[in-house]
């Protein structure tokens, strides 16, 4: 199967961007040795990327509440068949078919962003100063083309990776050292936040009852962030920067979400499910409103009467008084 449309897709984003870069004034002169109109391309790159996947980050999270909301009753599957591993994973995707909950929904995000990742992967790798551009390719001029293949972050070709050989820093004028330093500092930072980004989840959500789950947690935090060490240093700095942003990009929406929605239910490490923030939230006593002026407040819902109560022996009549009839009428006055 084809990926130009990938290509196509991805160099049509970069370059509007780029163009609406030049138009406001950011031309590609460099200020710190950096060609900011192409970072920043790459960066609303990313930007637009998230936009368009917003809608399956709601349908992530949605899942993700439908998960924990299952979670007792993983719990006790579970337990009745505990040592019977096939027979718990039937029943366990039955109930997930059931309540129509996909654990891997989880991941979709990041599946759908692979094909942008090896779209920018692919058309970066292509920054070759020495070869003949065709103009036409994936919508690239001559200048613009030009243009990439001598943009720089701090004096480093965005086409250059930690691993480029000798030949190829020299076809882009890169000095080999300056690139290494750059491309390395960039892939630890990449690996830092691709960690933060899977541990600030499961800090606040928890570990999964599920096994299958949670063997994805563990290889989203350590196996993934472990990976990008040997996978690095074959990335361009373009790319590097993409991922990069797009891991910041995760953090601040994940915060944002997991406050507006604090998970109801957190799971520890060693099974025990306590109440997360969301319950106790929903816990938490509720402040007791004023008497309203009608003498009547709500307090938990119900309503209840504040007069103050009245003593029965002070209405009685006193002794050797005469007593009153109130069902006795006035004689009506005659008419003349």
């Amino acid at each position: 199967m084809s990926l130009d449309w990938i290509y196509w897709a991805i160099s049509w984003i970069l370059l509007r961007w780029h163009s609406l870069w030049e138009m406001i004034g950011i031309s590609d002169g460099t200020v710190l040795g950096t060609n900011w109109a192409w970072i920043l391309s790459i960066i609303f790159l990313v930007v637009t990327v998230r936009v368009i996947l917003f809608p399956v980050f709601v349908k992530q999270i949605k899942s993700q509440r439908a998960m924990q909301a299952l979670q007792p009753q993983v719990k006790a599957l579970q337990e009745k068949h505990k040592g019977d591993r096939e027979t718990l994973q039937k029943e366990m995707m039955e109930l997930y078919r059931k309540e129509k909950a996909n654990p891997l929904m989880g991941c979709l995000p990041m599946f759908l962003q692979i094909p942008v990742f090896l779209g920018l992967f692919h058309v970066l790798r292509r920054l070759d100063p020495v070869q003949t551009l065709n103009t036409t390719i994936y919508g690239w001029t001559q200048a613009q083309w030009d243009s990439a293949v001598h943009a720089k972050l701090f004096t480093a070709p965005i086409a250059a990776q930690f691993g480029s050989s000798t030949a190829e820093l020299e076809g882009m004028g890169a000095n080999g050292t300056t690139v290494k330093v750059i491309a390395g500092v960039l892939v630890l930072i990449m690996m830092a936040t691709t960690y933060l980004t899977s541990r600030q989840m499961i800090l606040k959500t928890g570990w999964a009852e599920d096994p299958q789950q949670r063997m994805i947690q563990r290889l989203m935090l350590y196996g993934i962030p472990a990976s990008l060490l040997v996978s690095g240093a074959i990335f361009p700095i373009g790319v590097i920067i993409y991922w990069v942003t797009n891991n910041l990009f995760t953090l601040g929406q994940q915060q944002w979400v997991l406050r507006k929605y604090p998970p109801p239910v957190i799971n520890t490490k060693d099974g025990k499910a306590v109440p997360g923030p969301g319950a106790r939230k929903a816990a938490a006593p509720q402040q007791q409103e004023k008497p309203s002026r009608f003498g009547r407040s709500k307090a938990n819902g119900a309503v209840q009467d504040t007069k103050p109560a009245v003593d029965g022996r002070a209405l009685a009549p006193k002794p050797g008084a005469k007593p009153v009839n109130p069902k006795k009428r006035k004689p009506a006055k005659r008419q003349g």
